[in-house]
């Protein structure tokens, strides 16, 4: 049996009171909240990338890789986007007012099939502060309490943020354990949340492959599971390859340490030959190729490719490349070693694209498009949750309707069953 510290049972405690006050806010109460956070962001600026330099000076000196000390980062255009990403969230419809279905019964009963909020959401996460704010909105909007739980490496930064949103929230006279950090960041307390099934309603990961499937499989809190990008390109015989090769250097080298960044891009046999152009740009970016014998061969700079790195997510300047012979060969390929994220096909035959969309078995598939748009804030939602690859409540980037369930109201007028 577990045995839970004190320290974690009261914030649970304190969070599934606070969940049932939060449940009972206007729409217009909770935008008040959501635009006066985005204000204090703004007016804390420094404060904030004061208290980051401190996270970053600390992941320098115990050598992070690069690619985490980039998600750690916060920046002048980081923080805008996080306000940017709170107004949008206060400008969406309140979930909590969405009828999904209304209908009466044979028996004249009016039933409605109404939205609720899930009640009180765990969050375990790394590296990136700016989760601390998607997360704090989203569940705010969506009528819920949460508790974060980030990483030890992001620390300062998540202390200074939580305190703004908490503040904020206090100076309406409402309840700041709404939104509470743990700031012990032990192993220990994690695996006591992830078990935390009185208080905590829904356990959300949001990070590295280590760390979702620790949660997965260490969870008895209900879990929703975020995955690993291992995102693929397939450029198509009948590609622009104008449009490959920009999507291509997009999906790369516009910010590789993200899940939704490009990691193997596959070829059609017939277009070797302008394998050199199609390549270039991310050659003259640094990116490192690793590609089968014919790229060996066509790519000087390229190095042979290992199995590994097809079913590898490498959050770097490196990218596997091979060649295929026809269109079954790449969809075998990408529902072989994806991770289910994000797909991609280059072509401009419409029949073998509506293909694509059938056959690739992701939860966001695209066509003559960047993966790097799998994004909450790029899908209208204003922020997410992180991107769900799993089937079962929410799929795809999570905005606050993923923070919902529902309930059936039944409204009658005397009735019983014979």
């Amino acid at each position: 049996m577990t045995q839970f510290e004190p320290e974690l049972i009261q914030l649970g405690k304190q969070a599934k009171a606070a969940s049932h006050e939060m449940a009972q806010l206007s729409s217009n109460q909770k935008n008040d909240v959501l635009l006066k956070i985005a204000a204090s962001l703004i007016d804390k600026e420094s404060a904030i990338l004061e208290a980051n330099q401190k996270d970053i000076e600390r992941a320098k000196e115990s050598d992070m890789a690069l690619p985490l000390q980039e998600r750690l980062t916060l920046n002048s255009d980081r923080v805008r986007g996080m306000v940017d990403g709170i107004k949008k969230i206060a400008n969406l419809e309140d979930p909590l007012n969405i009828v999904d279905r209304e209908w009466i019964t044979e028996d004249n009963l009016r039933v409605t099939k109404r939205r609720v909020p899930l009640g009180v959401i765990g969050i375990i996460y790394e590296s990136r502060p700016n989760v601390t704010i998607d997360a704090s909105a989203l569940c705010l909007k969506a009528g819920n309490a949460v508790i974060l739980r980030g990483s030890r490496s992001a620390m300062e930064s998540n202390k200074m943020l939580v305190q703004i949103v908490q503040d904020v929230i206090r100076s309406f006279d409402l309840n700041p354990n709404s939104v509470q950090l743990i700031t012990n960041p032990s192993y220990e307390i994690a695996g006591q949340l992830m078990r935390l099934n009185e208080y905590v309603d829904c356990l959300i990961p949001r990070g590295g492959e280590g760390l979702i499937q620790r949660v997965v499989t260490q969870a008895t809190v209900p879990v929703i599971e975020t995955g690993a990008g291992n995102t693929h390109l397939y450029i198509h015989e009948k590609a622009d390859l104008e449009k490959a090769t920009a999507i291509l250097n997009n999906g790369k080298t516009q910010r590789n340490s993200v899940c939704n960044a490009l990691e193997t891009v596959l070829i059609d046999q017939s277009l070797l030959s302008h394998l050199p152009s199609i390549l270039a740009p991310l050659l003259e970016y640094g990116v490192e190729i690793r590609g089968d014998k014919q790229v060996v061969e066509q790519i000087g700079e390229a190095v042979l490719v290992a199995e590994e790195d097809y079913a590898t997510e490498f959050l770097a300047d490196i990218i596997a490349v091979r060649m295929v012979d026809n269109y079954d060969m790449a969809i075998e390929h990408i529902n072989h070693y994806s991770t289910h994220h994000s797909d991609a096909i280059i072509t401009e035959d419409y029949s073998v694209a509506q293909d694509f969309l059938n056959d690739i078995d992701s939860a966001v598939v695209y066509v003559n498009a960047s993966t790097r748009f799998t994004d909450g804030e790029k899908f209208g939602f204003g922020g997410e949750m992180g991107i769900s690859t799993q089937k079962l409540h929410a799929r795809g980037p999570m905005g606050v309707e993923a923070l919902t369930s529902y309930k059936y109201t039944v409204q009658g007028n005397g009735q019983i069953r014979q």
